[in-house]
Parts: C-alpha cells; sequence; structure tokens
C-alpha cells in the first residue's frame, strides 16, 4: 500500500535526522595547529588588537587556563601534554 511506504521512509528518514543532532561534531586534532587556531576562536586571549601570547606557546596555555578559571587547579594536566589538550578541548565544546 502506498500510505505504509511513505510512512516507512518519513519514519527512516526521522530517526536518521535524529540521530545526527546528537552526534559530536568532529573536529580538529587537539594538539594540532588548526585546534590550536579554533581554541583561540572560543577563549580568546589577545586583547583584540593583535598584543597577546603566540598561540600554542606556554604563555597562550596558562592564559587558556586563566581564561577557563582552571589556573593552578591539580587535576588539570601539565600543559606540555597531550592530556592537555584533551582536557581543553573537552571543557571549550561543554562536554
Amino acid at each position: 500500500m502506498p500510505g505504509h511506504r511513505q510512512l516507512a521512509i518519513s519514519l527512516v528518514l526521522f530517526a536518521a535526522a535524529c540521530g545526527t543532532e546528537d552526534a559530536p561534531s568532529p573536529g580538529p586534532e587537539p594538539c594540532s595547529a588548526e585546534w590550536q587556531q579554533w581554541v583561540e576562536t572560543q577563549v580568546t586571549t589577545g586583547d583584540g588588537q593583535g598584543h597577546g601570547p603566540d598561540i600554542g606557546s606556554d604563555e597562550w596555555r596558562s592564559v587558556v587556563e586563566f581564561k577557563l578559571g582552571i589556573r593552578g587547579d591539580p587535576a588539570v594536566p601539565s600543559r606540555g601534554s597531550i592530556e592537555w589538550c584533551g582536557h581543553i578541548d573537552k571543557l571549550v565544546r561543554g562536554d
């Protein structure tokens, strides 16, 4: 019957659309230069006039921690580690 087929197609399309809303949006690999640029767009470390730490530097990472309110927190991984990037990524994305 044509009505049942249309209903089935509609349900499949609806389920597919619902599934994509919950999927995390892929982003740049944490610690990559692209990721550091993305973090900078989310957590601005400069003054808007071109003054600020070099993106990716230890000073930049310290400012990112400060802006996120986690500087000095002993639970934060070492700034030079991949774990630090993963931790910051989760915070910035709100995971």
